[in-house]
C-alpha cells in the first residue's frame, strides 16, 4: 500500500533533486545540464543574487510576509475549529464548516476579482461607501501601506476554513471521559476548552508551525504575483517574483536554480531548529 506513494515521492522529489546541480553551472537551454559549463567560481550565480542591489529589499519583504501569515493566519483556523467543535446544531456547524472551506478552492484569479470588486478606488463597494459618507476613495490595492493587510486578510479568508478542518479531526481524538469528569467537577465551556481541547491539538498546532517555518522563504508566489502591480514593489516584491522576472522571463535558468536552492537551505534549517526547540516539551516531529 506504501508503493503508491513511495514511487510518488521519489519521482517528483528527489529525482529532481539532480537538477540542482544548474545552480553551480551556466547552463545551457540547448546543450543540457551535462553538457554546460560549470560556473566559475562555482557560487557565481549565488553571488549574483547576494549582490543584487535589491537582495535586503526582497530578503525584508520576504520575511515580513511569511511572519505576518505565521502569526496571524495560525490562530483564526484554531478559534473557528473550537467554535465548530462547541456548536451544538449539526446543519448548522455542517453550513458554516462548508462555507468556511470554500474558498480554499478559489484560484487567486477569481479572488482577485472579488477584491477588486469591493477594493477598486473607482468602482469597489467599499470606496463607494466611503465617498457617500462623505470621505475620500482610497486606493487599496495600489497603496504600500494597505497591501500587506490585504495579502494577510485574503490569505487568512482563503484557508482559515480549509486550517480548521485538521484541528477538528485533532478533537475527535480527545478523550470524552475527560470532559465528561470536567462536567462532574463543575468546569465551564471555557475551562474545558483551555484545559483539555487545547492541551489535546497542542501536538496538532506545534506540528504546523514547525512544518510552516519551513516555507518561511515562499511568501506565497502565485498570491502576490496576481494581486501585486509597480506602485507596492517597495513592500510585495518578494525573491520568487524577482526570480520569475529576473531569473525565468530572462531565461537564466542557473540563477532561478540557485535561488531555490538558497531557500530550500534556509528552510531546512529553519525546521530543524524549530523542530529541536519543540523536542524541549516533548512535540518535535522526530
Amino acid at each position: 500500500m506504501l508503493i503508491p506513494g513511495l514511487v510518488w515521492f521519489v519521482v517528483y522529489k528527489y529525482v529532481p533533486m539532480y537538477g540542482a546541480i544548474i545552480a553551480f553551472k551556466d547552463y545551457d537551454f540547448l546543450g543540457g545540464i551535462l553538457s554546460s559549463p560549470w560556473a566559475d567560481p562555482w557560487y557565481k550565480h549565488f553571488q549574483q543574487f547576494y549582490d543584487s542591489p535589491y537582495f535586503s529589499q526582497l530578503l525584508v519583504n520576504t520575511l515580513t510576509i511569511s511572519f505576518y501569515k505565521l502569526i496571524f493566519g495560525t490562530v483564526p483556523p484554531i478559534i473557528m475549529a473550537l467554535m465548530l467543535n462547541e456548536c451544538r446544531s449539526s446543519w448548522f456547524r455542517n453550513l458554516i464548516q462548508t462555507l468556511s472551506y470554500m474558498p480554499h478552492f478559489l484560484s487567486w484569479v477569481i479572488i482577485y476579482g472579488v477584491l477588486l470588486s469591493f477594493l477598486s478606488q473607482s468602482s469597489g463597494l467599499l470606496n463607494r461607501l466611503i465617498v457617500d459618507l462623505g470621505g475620500d476613495a482610497i486606493p487599496f490595492l495600489q497603496s504600500t501601506e494597505w497591501f500587506r493587510s490585504i495579502l494577510v486578510g485574503s490569505d487568512i479568508w482563503q484557508n482559515a476554513g480549509w486550517g480548521a478542518i485538521i484541528y477538528l479531526a485533532a478533537m475527535t481524538g480527545i478523550d470524552p471521559t475527560l470532559y465528561e469528569a470536567a462536567r462532574v467537577d463543575g468546569a465551564s465551556r471555557l475551562r474545558m476548552i483551555w484545559h483539555i481541547t487545547l492541551p489535546g491539538i497542542r501536538n496538532v498546532i506545534i506540528l504546523l508551525l514547525i512544518m510552516r517555518l519551513g516555507y518561511m522563504l515562499d511568501a506565497g508566489f502565485d498570491q502576490i504575483y496576481i494581486l501585486y502591480n509597480i506602485q507596492v514593489y517597495s513592500v510585495a516584491d518578494i525573491i520568487d517574483t524577482w526570480v520569475f522576472r529576473t531569473g525565468l522571463q530572462q531565461m537564466n535558468y542557473s540563477l532561478a536554480s540557485a535561488v531555490g536552492l538558497f531557500k530550500s537551505v534556509i528552510g531546512l534549517i529553519l525546521v530543524l531548529g524549530a523542530n529541536k526547540i519543540a523536542k524541549k516539551w516533548g512535540e518535535g516531529i522526530w
